[in-house]
Formats: structure tokens, C-alpha cells, sequence
């Protein structure tokens, strides 16, 4: 099984090029839907988070704004919620690879796959990436955001050029949706094919040109 980590910033079509990697017939694995999942009405993690955070939790699940605050104001909170979160993310992860471990191919969805170092437990890395321009108007056009929270995100993602650097493919979704998705499907080929080490040196899949930052 080839194990692919997904990841991109806000805004540069991470989701979309996920829908894309299932269209395909790839099984794709959401870090963000598992977490809303286990702080969702009935999630498992709703007791812990209580006893720890009192009153950010109720019918609805996790009172997310509550639980920011309370978390985001302090490093040893955040640390707190972490601990509480993070390894029943990872056991959400591990039993989907247990159930997919048949396939050729997969793929984990995970937003801050560089950033939390978890690149080490995928075979590569691909980034999804789009031009600053497009990357902040698709973020602002969105319910409820605005240019300060757009620049709050940012802070705590690694910047894209260093994402890139650090890719072993870029899907570029500046593009069409049409070219991003012969994008998806020419890597998801190709891995069928040959594995990763052929994959990485295909021009094929390689021949996007680099953008200036």
C-alpha cells in the first residue's frame, strides 16, 4: 500500500483535490472530519474535553468558540486539549489504514501534515497549491471571514513556498478544475503503475513550471 500525505493552506483547494482523489477511486482520509467527528454530537471525546474544559461542550458537541478561547489563550491549555485530541485522531488514522491496507493506494487528508512532522508516516507528500492572488479570494469570499482572520490563519501555517520545497508533487488548482483534475488522475495512474520512486521522477507529472513567490 502507497500511503499519499494530502496538505495544502487555507484556500488552495486541499478539498477539492481530495473529492478529486475519490472520484478516482482512492480512499481518501479526512483529519478534519475525524476530528469533527469525535467533538460532534456524541463524540467520544466530549466526556474528556468536560471533565477538562468545563462548560465548552453540550447537545451540539464541542462549543467551538468556548473551547478556543480557553485553549488558544494558553500554551500549557493548548497542550491540555492536544493530549486529549491528538491520540484518538491518530487511532482514527491507524484503523483506516488497517481497512484499506489491501488497496494500492491511499491518501491522508490532513491540513497540518508538515507542520505537526506526521510526513514521516507517508510514502510522499503532495501539496495542493494556487497563486496568492487566487488563495485570498477564495478565503475572503467565504461566510464570516475577513482579512484579519485571513492573516491569523496564515501565521500558523507554514508558508506555501516552504510547503512546495518541500512536496514530492505540487497539484497546481490555479489551473481549471478540468487541468487540476488531469493533474489528480495522472498521479493516481501513475502510482497504480510504477510505485513512488518512478513516480517522483516522471516528467509527466513533474512538468508543472514553479511560480515566483
Amino acid at each position: 500500500m502507497i500511503v499519499l500525505g494530502l496538505t495544502g493552506s487555507i484556500g488552495m483547494g486541499k478539498s477539492t483535490v481530495a473529492a478529486m482523489f475519490r472520484r478516482a477511486g482512492v480512499p481518501v482520509w479526512d483529519a478534519d472530519a475525524a476530528v469533527h467527528a469525535l467533538q460532534g454530537p456524541g463524540g467520544r471525546l466530549l466526556p474528556a474535553i468536560e471533565a477538562r474544559f468545563p462548560g465548552t461542550t453540550g447537545p451540539a458537541g464541542v462549543d467551538r468558540a468556548a473551547l478556543g478561547a480557553r485553549a488558544l489563550a494558553d500554551r500549557a491549555e493548548l497542550r491540555a486539549l492536544e493530549a486529549i485530541v491528538h491520540p484518538a485522531v491518530a487511532a482514527e488514522r491507524r484503523a483506516f489504514l488497517r481497512r484499506y491496507r489491501a488497496r494500492r493506494l491511499v491518501v491522508l487528508d490532513v491540513p497540518l501534515l508538515l507542520e505537526r512532522r506526521l510526513d514521516r508516516l507517508v510514502d510522499a507528500v503532495v501539496v495542493v497549491s494556487a497563486p496568492a492572488w487566487r488563495q485570498r479570494a477564495r478565503v475572503l469570499a467565504r461566510p464570516g471571514m475577513n482579512s484579519a482572520r485571513f492573516a491569523a490563519t496564515l501565521r500558523h501555517q507554514m508558508p506555501d513556498r516552504a510547503k512546495r520545497a518541500r512536496a514530492d508533487f505540487v497539484i497546481d488548482t490555479g489551473l481549471s478544475r478540468l487541468e487540476t483534475a488531469t493533474q489528480v488522475r495522472a498521479l493516481v495512474a501513475c502510482m497504480a503503475a510504477h510505485g513512488v520512486r518512478y513516480c517522483r521522477g516522471c516528467a509527466r507529472l513533474s512538468s508543472t513550471p514553479k511560480r515566483p513567490d
